[in-house]
């Protein structure tokens, strides 16, 4: 192992690129919901509609975080998409509020802001292995999602208030931000130099499901676990998140600003608990580390089942707001581990595309529960802790190995 120090610096300029990122994220599940229910919507319409940017996902970032592995400019192979993308992206983000009263306006604006979120987040995230050794992921993934998890705190405290003030006001702000932090990004982040030999145009350029068969080949499954896993605990949480709103207006009484800053509690202690995670994980292990975080998230959301006080709902959302980071920050890592060095962006896109599909399929399965049971949102809870605890049994069955510090 080299002696090198970490390189902290490098690492919060990167982070800039999650900050803007995360802005976004929290507004749009936050207040397009309750926007889609005055339309008259079912619950399941929602959750179908709220699925569109990881059915875009599913899609378009494998081939997008692959694209950029093979990108040839003076800028580098990642820089483009994000200049490309992320002022498209602010663009139509603010508009959807100002069509909200309009189904085929809105559902134009979310779909144009989908589209253009995709072209940037890829190849974003795969600066996490262009800058980094192995050994030091984990804790630059730390780094980054606790920038990630400020501009997300940001996004659901500021979000809220500037959503009483006028409903524009979170999606042109959070735009702005997002915009500034790009910036930051494109103008900050040196990207490493690549062998030409790497992208030679005449190769074959392998696809998701090329990059799914070779896991599935391995005689050793624990990338096929591993994927299992991350699509269970995504299935969970994105379910919890989509209707996390509606679920504070029907059942505890609250308005929509106040239903957002609610997640505020989870996303600050993801916050307090981004760094320390990736050192966690380099002193036990990833996927012991990942194991406690997904097993106390069970507990949480099942005690959270039961609860109605908005005070006890708080601490518990900050409890499972820790567990969480565990689990965030070191899953990505994990997933590099299967591909070589030259194909971040692809490996990125293969664990995007678990991802996207399980946030396909929570806000859709978990939105028909929810008018099947009546409007019964409450049974939310027990609908993610099911998922995230398939997901700690299938860890279980992933054989990872990985050097940790004494």
């Amino acid at each position: 192992m080299s002696d090198q120090p970490f390189p902290w610096r490098k690492t919060f300029v990167l982070g800039f690129g999650f900050f803007g990122i995360s802005i976004v994220w929290p507004v749009f599940n936050s207040f397009i919901p309750p926007m889609l229910e005055k339309l008259g919507l079912t619950a399941g319409v929602i959750g179908f509609i709220m699925t569109w940017d990881n059915l875009i996902n599913l899609f378009l970032q494998p081939y997008v975080g692959a694209r950029s592995d093979r990108t040839i400019s003076r800028f580098g192979r990642r820089k483009p998409w994000l200049a490309v993308g992320a002022p498209l992206a602010a663009l139509f983000f603010i508009l959807v509020p100002f069509v909200r009263d309009n189904f085929v306006l809105i559902a134009v604006a979310i779909l144009l802001t989908n589209l253009s979120m995709a072209l940037f987040r890829s190849p974003t995230v795969a600066y996490l292995g262009d800058l980094f050794r192995a050994e030091d992921r984990s804790k630059a993934n730390g780094v980054i999602n606790l920038m990630g998890g400020l501009g997300g705190a940001a996004a659901l405290f500021g979000g809220g208030a500037l959503y009483k003030i006028g409903v524009p006001l979170p999606f042109i702000v959070g735009a702005g931000v997002m915009l500034i932090a790009i910036v930051i990004v494109l103008i900050a982040v040196k990207e490493p130099e690549r062998e030409v030999a790497v992208i030679v145009e005449d190769e074959p350029r392998p696809g998701v499901l090329d990059n799914f068969r070779e896991v599935a080949r391995n005689s050793d499954k624990s990338g096929l676990f591993l994927l299992g896993a991350i699509f269970a605990w995504f299935v969970g949480w994105n379910a919890m998140e989509a209707f996390f709103t509606l679920y504070g207006i029907n059942v505890l009484g609250l308005d929509a600003g106040d239903g957002s800053k609610m997640l505020t509690a989870f996303a600050a202690m993801l916050i307090l608990f981004a760094i320390p995670s990736g050192l966690i994980a380099t002193k036990i292990g990833r996927k012991r580390t990942i194991t406690i975080g997904l097993l106390g998230m069970v507990v949480g959301l099942l005690v959270g089942f039961f609860i109605r006080s908005q005070t006890a709902l708080l601490i518990v959302l900050a409890v499972m707001g820790g567990f969480w980071a565990l689990v965030n920050i070191n899953s990505l890592p994990m997933v590099y581990d299967l591909g070589g060095e030259e194909r971040i962006g692809a490996f990125t896109g293969l664990y995007y595309f678990a991802s996207s599909a399980a946030a396909i399929t929570g806000p859709i399965v978990s939105g028909t529960l929810i008018d099947l049971t009546g409007k019964n949102y409450a049974i939310l809870w027990l609908f993610s802790a099911v998922f995230i605890a398939l997901a700690a049994g299938l860890m279980q069955r992933v054989r990872h190995h990985e050097t940790v510090s004494a």
